[in-house]
């Protein structure tokens, strides 16, 4: 696709902000108008934008399939996608363990037990941890604050959420990915322990490692995103 535009220009809109190219407001993939939360948020969008050569790359587009989900999915399916996060919660990685006589379950302990008690320090509630794979329901309690907390967050937020959470297949990663100082090579690091520790016993693999790296930058572009709508 050839570029359509030649300006591309940042506007406050209502409450909030929007792109226009050419003077034209953007729409999302549904139809619904785009308006960003952020200031940070709508420049970042712009600048994808502004990017563009003569010739249309959707690679360069890091934020606005998270900005379309947000306003489409999230501002229209609220209850949905809140389920869908709560279910990694009940299932969360961090709290699936090695037998205890493991090397390996005692990597987890350094590594997922810190993150763990913090999450539950922050958020008041109690994890059940499990050896093996077996699974073990945590408790209603927990899982009812967690809905009350993600409920009250912003669409904008729970899209970014949702893309780090689900790429680490842990709530407990993905919550501390909100907090100010997150460490995102640690939080990364942390979500894929067992694949990384593969690769110390076994060496690497060429096509895993792609990715891995792959899937380690939309992490990146998750946890950005939540930032840049909270700026």
């Amino acid at each position: 696709m050839k570029r359509f535009y030649r300006d591309v220009t940042v506007e406050q809109a209502g409450q909030g902000f929007a792109v226009r190219l050419d003077g034209r407001a953007i729409k999302t993939a549904a139809g619904h108008p785009q308006t960003l939360p952020s200031r940070a948020l709508a420049d970042a969008l712009a600048g994808e934008w502004d990017a563009q050569g003569e010739e249309m790359d959707l690679s360069l587009f890091r934020f606005r399939d998270l900005a379309d989900y947000a306003i489409d999915i999230i501002g229209h399916e609220r209850s949905a996608a809140l389920g869908k996060l709560i279910a990694f919660a009940e299932t969360d990685t961090l709290c699936y363990r090695a037998d205890p006589e493991e090397a390996l379950f005692r990597r987890q302990q350094e590594v997922w037990e810190p993150l763990v008690t913090g999450f539950e320090a922050r958020e008041a509630i109690r994890l059940e941890r499990v050896s093996g794979i077996m699974h073990r329901p945590q408790p209603p309690e927990t899982l009812k604050k967690l809905h009350v907390r993600l409920n009250a967050l912003d669409e904008f937020t729970l899209a970014g959420l949702h893309t780090v959470t689900s790429l680490a297949a842990s709530l407990v990663i993905g919550m501390g990915a909100l907090e100010p100082d997150a460490d995102a090579d640690l939080l990364w690091n942390a979500a894929n322990l067992e694949e990384l520790w593969q690769a110390e016993l076994w060496g690497q693999d060429a096509e895993a490692q792609d990715r891995l790296e792959k899937r380690r930058r939309e992490f990146g572009n998750g946890l950005e995103f939540i930032r840049l709508a909270a700026s």
